[in-house]
């Protein structure tokens, strides 16, 4: 039985994932998009008009594999999901001294662990039928030091190792690993004083979203797999 495909948005209440999910269903590609706060999802949903039935609204908390894994179970038993975005993501903005244990252990859990699980969650059924694609939304602290985001680096800057690992190792399964790393964009993540004095020079989510949806829609031999973009006036 040939299933419909799908496209699995993680973070997808807010920030970059809401316009990705967004932008997708409005699009005409179906999306599970993935979040804590399933009443942000709903929200969504209602506002996409005559696109809503491409959105399909998922509780899950990304940083526990029992729900992640009973959630591909049963998404994969009623869709195809031929692309994965793991775009959930948090941050603490303290220097390192100043960042308390639990802050760290949230911060790897949902960044890092989180998206692993995710990965390692629908890569036997993409091995499987020889194609897919996972899509990594990750900053560009993994090119560039900054300074009171050492736990948020870590967790990126390990997805992105761990990223560039696994796209060797599925070349011959046709399986496209790209990662999106962003400059400064204006989502919530940020403290509002700097929102207030940064957000003009900030990228917008929209604008980031149809990048992502370009990707998407690459379906000849060539693939980004490491895509760097920054405000067009650099880094804050």
């Amino acid at each position: 039985m040939n299933k419909n495909k799908i496209v699995w948005i993680t973070g997808a209440s807010s920030g970059i994932g809401k316009s990705i999910a967004i932008k997708f269903a409005q699009n005409g590609i179906r999306v599970a998009a993935a979040a804590r706060r399933l009443d942000l999802l709903e929200k969504i949903k209602n506002e996409l008009g005559d696109k809503a039935e491409f959105f399909i609204p998922v509780q899950l908390d990304i940083s526990n594999y029992d729900d992640v894994e009973r959630f591909y179970k049963n998404i994969s038993g009623d869709y195809t999901v031929d692309c994965l975005i793991n775009n959930a993501g948090t941050t603490s903005f303290k220097e390192g001294i100043q960042n308390s244990i639990e802050e760290i252990q949230n911060i790897i859990s949902v960044n890092l662990l989180g998206s692993i699980y995710a990965i390692k969650s629908v890569l036997p059924d993409m091995s499987d039928r020889k194609s897919g694609t996972i899509i990594n939304i990750l900053s560009v602290v993994t090119q560039k030091i900054f300074t009171a985001s050492s736990a948020y680096s870590a967790s990126k800057s390990g997805l992105h190792a761990y990223a560039k690992v696994l796209r060797e190792e599925v070349r011959d399964k046709n399986i496209r690993v790209i990662n999106v790393s962003p400059g400064a964009t204006a989502t919530s993540i940020w403290p509002e004083g700097v929102l207030k004095k940064y957000s003009d020079r900030m990228m917008n989510t929209d604008n980031l979203a149809e990048i992502v949806l370009n990707i998407y829609n690459e379906k000849s031999n060539l693939v980004s797999e490491e895509l760097v973009v920054r405000p067009i006036k650099g880094d804050l």
